[in-house]
């Protein structure tokens, strides 16, 4: 018995972003459809962190396990506060087919989601972006967003100005990068923007709903516990709320559940035709995402089967 291992660099090279949005209107339409099996993720803790188990099939796909470790003290060993790995059974014989990586895996299908939520919601002459947070997955949403629009400004902003400076470099580097300017308040930031992106890890909101203009799309991607929130209820109040998952979304995200927001949609529902796209070009726009483990099983397919293509990753006999 042998099994793949494919690790972050290879990850990067097996999947490109416009791929990687393909598989999550796929993966998101068999999930509002009703036809995923994704038992709720299960919680080890231990003296010094917590491990999560969240497996997940679809009849289209291969079935996964991811394993995502959360260790605070770690940060003082040089070593990564957030570890995860995806494991691919193979679905007609439960045997191992792949090992992958899984920050980068959760980065790149993160990413991905709010390049589908962004083709679907935001205007089609959307070009400027209000980016708040200089991470991994602002990074990646930046990205996405860019495969399905054509950017020409980001506004970014972020409590470190060495990430920032470093992203805004790093940017220059892309094809067809967009101009990055430097803001330091949100007001100046989100009061021209077509399109805000919040990666952060705020729990108290990022910018004033009374700043954005009509026609403002919103993917907040940042807050995942019932107590965070990058939105204020200003904003959601005025927006239409489109929902990676509703059941997850009202049990963890902070942004909807302090305001006691109504949920218009899932992305599942607009990709299946059962909800509409953007409606007209005054109606603001909220996707909210927590992540679900959906996303990690199309994406590690997609990779897997990519990787195997392109003769990527290193086999291991078990």
């Amino acid at each position: 018995m042998s099994i793949l291992i494919i690790d972050a660099k290879t990850v990067s090279e097996a999947v490109p972003m416009k791929e990687a949005i393909e598989a999550m209107a796929v993966a998101f339409g068999q999930l509002s459809a009703g036809n995923v099996t994704m038992p709720v993720r299960t919680s080890l803790t231990t003296e010094k962190g917590m491990t999560l188990l969240m497996p997940c099939y679809a009849p289209s796909s291969d079935l996964t396990i991811k394993v995502v470790s959360v260790y605070h003290d770690n940060s003082g060993l040089n070593l990564p506060t957030v570890t995860a790995t995806v494991l691919v059974l193979d679905a007609k014989t439960g045997l191992p087919l792949a090992l992958i990586e899984g920050n980068s895996l959760t980065a790149i299908r993160t990413g991905a989601t709010g390049g589908l939520a962004a083709k679907l919601l935001a205007r089609k002459d959307a070009k400027i972006v209000a980016l708040f947070g200089a991470g991994v997955q602002a990074r990646t949403q930046l990205q996405a967003l860019m495969a399905v629009q054509n950017i020409e400004q980001v506004n970014l902003i972020s409590q470190t100005e060495t990430s920032a400076q470093k992203l805004r470099t790093e940017i220059k580097k892309w094809h067809n990068s967009p101009q990055v300017t430097l803001v330091k308040t949100a007001q100046e930031a989100v009061s021209n923007a077509d399109i805000i992106i919040t990666a952060t890890t705020s729990s108290t909101p990022v910018f004033n709903g009374e700043d954005i203009k009509l026609g403002t799309h919103i993917t907040a991607i940042g807050a995942y516990t019932p107590t965070m929130q990058e939105i204020d209820a200003i904003t959601v109040n005025q927006a239409r709320i489109i929902v990676d998952h509703r059941e997850s979304c009202l049990a963890e995200a902070g942004d909807l559940i302090i305001p006691n927001a109504i949920i218009d949609s899932e992305i599942g529902e607009i990709i299946n035709g059962v909800k509409p796209e953007r409606t007209n070009d005054e109606e603001i726009t909220l996707f909210k995402s927590v992540g679900v483990a959906i996303q990690d099983t199309f994406m590690a397919n997609l990779i897997l089967e990519n990787a195997q293509k392109k003769k990527l990753g290193i086999m291991v006999d078990l």
